[in-house]
């Protein structure tokens, strides 16, 4: 038996006016999945248990069968992880973002622009970062490139994480970062480097060129998700099968590391609209082929499409997803005896608040030959709502692998 995840990052929504009362899952075209759901089985899991943010974080632990309130110890350690830096136990990491603020105002009275600095390539993420690492790092502050936008702090020998209280930045898209300002007993500390970053960064000769092409500046490091090193139980010794992750993400790539499995790195894999998605499909089947018993596929873009809150690209994203990596999937999966396939989400993320939110999200589970029983249905959140719960939703991976 074959197990596969593919997991639509921040597809799920709320209805929207311009789509008729529809969400965007509802309005998509998505015949690959709604044939899945009219044959398998639908419902709803609850990934992000009460008490804890709703972020990628603690809703794919969820997702991956590992119960956040025992596993989660922050982001940024698990993409440190991902990223292969090792930390000692007393060490923090800190997600570094570059980011857009507004360029009038004192640092306390700007404006997040851009919480992605114009989804800012790699190359250029790293040459910033890295002379960021030279002005403003040492021997206790360590900075690292990561992918995009998307960088590391680690603090050797940090203090406790919850000596800060820090905000993701796209949570505050278009707002002003008056009252989201690293706080707490620590909080100073972390402001200063974001000040410093700023004097440094706007100036730089990089961003006086993205300016003149038209480009927003990643004029500013944005510092949150803090948190000390994870220990995660090994995958195959929990549920006593070997698996891989394939993701753009450090996020994603981290739980992986941290639960033992396989990461597959797939060139071109971006994390946007514009990724990979056939060397991802490609990954996953020959993995399984050469014997690999579980493949976690993860799709970032509807989650970035929500943050920017573009309907269009949400839309677009949900449907290159049930074209190019569901559909494809399942010509691949046509050479094997058996499978089960599992199509889902991790949280949403409403267009209308460009942000994570609570709420429990639909999947679907398949079994290769499963006969045809609801003609009519389509996958999305409002039929899923019909189906079985699963609250908390890591016991979803104990039901799909029949534990």
């Amino acid at each position: 038996m074959k197990y596969i995840i593919i997991l639509g990052d921040g597809m799920p929504d709320y209805p929207l006016e311009e789509l008729g009362g529809k969400t965007p899952l509802e309005y998509a075209q998505t015949p690959n999945i709604d044939k899945l759901a009219r044959c398998g089985e639908m419902g709803l899991a609850k990934t992000v248990p009460q008490g804890l943010p709703p972020g990628s974080d603690v809703a794919n632990l969820s997702v991956m069968g590992y119960d956040p309130s025992r596993y989660y110890t922050g982001r940024s350690p698990l993409e440190a992880a991902g990223m292969g830096i090792e930390m000692g136990s007393s060490d923090l990491a800190i997600r570094c973002n570059l980011v857009t603020l507004s360029e009038d105002e004192p640092y306390s009275g700007k404006t997040m622009r851009d919480y992605s600095a114009g989804d800012i390539d790699s190359p250029q993420g790293a040459v910033l970062i890295d002379e960021i690492a030279r002005l403003l790092g040492n021997d206790t502050l360590k900075f690292y490139p990561g992918v995009g936008y998307r960088h590391l702090l680690i603090w050797k020998n940090g203090p406790p994480s919850d000596l800060f209280r820090l905000t993701p930045p796209h949570d505050i898209s278009g707002q002003k970062i008056t009252a989201f300002l690293p706080n707490g007993e620590k909080g100073p500390d972390l402001l200063r480097l974001m000040e410093k970053s700023y004097v440094f960064l706007s100036e730089h000769q990089l961003n006086m060129d993205r300016r003149k092409k038209g480009f927003a500046p990643a004029n500013s490091l944005w510092l949150w998700g803090q948190g000390k090193k994870p220990h995660l139980d090994s995958f195959k010794e929990k549920y006593g099968i070997d698996g891989a992750v394939i993701s753009a993400v450090d996020l994603l790539k981290g739980i992986g590391v941290c639960a033992s499995l396989e990461v597959i790195e797939v060139p071109g894999a971006t994390g946007t609209i514009n990724t990979n998605y056939a060397g991802k499909v490609l990954a996953a089947l020959e993995s399984l082929q050469k014997g690999m018993d579980f493949i976690f596929i993860h799709i970032e873009a509807p989650d970035e499409a929500g943050h920017r809150g573009e309907l269009g690209t949400k839309i677009e994203a949900i449907e290159t997803i049930d074209a190019k990596v569901v559909g494809e999937m399942l010509k691949g999966l046509d050479d094997f005896s058996d499978y089960k396939l599992l199509v889902m989400a991790d949280h949403p993320t409403p267009l209308a608040l460009r942000t994570h939110t609570h709420e429990p999200v639909p999947f679907c589970l398949y079994r290769k030959n499963d006969l045809l029983h609801s003609p009519d249905l389509t996958f999305s959140e409002k039929t899923a709502a019909k189906g079985p719960y699963f609250n908390p939703a890591w016991r979803l991976m104990d039901y799909f692998l029949q534990r």
